[in-house]
């Protein structure tokens, strides 16, 4: 097993947990502002749903750019 820079694991970690803080941080506004929505038009409940999950992409590019980090492939 290689021996991995302990400072490529931190900023690993940094790139990951930015993700999902980033991601929290946009469901939060979006959820709010979501359930306003539906309140007033129930019918619009899909297109809600739909920018409610698009922030999710955000983790996942966090999570795929630390393991480029973490494994050093670039």
């Amino acid at each position: 097993m290689a021996v991995v820079d302990p400072l490529v694991v931190i900023a690993a970690a940094i790139v990951i947990a930015s993700g999902l803080i980033a991601t929290g941080i946009v469901q939060q506004a979006i959820g709010a502002v979501g359930m306003g929505v539906i309140a007033e038009k129930p019918e619009k409940f899909g297109q809600v749903l739909f920018f409610f999950v698009i922030p999710e992409t955000l983790w996942i590019i966090g999570f795929v750019l630390g393991l480029i980090i973490l494994l050093q492939i670039l």
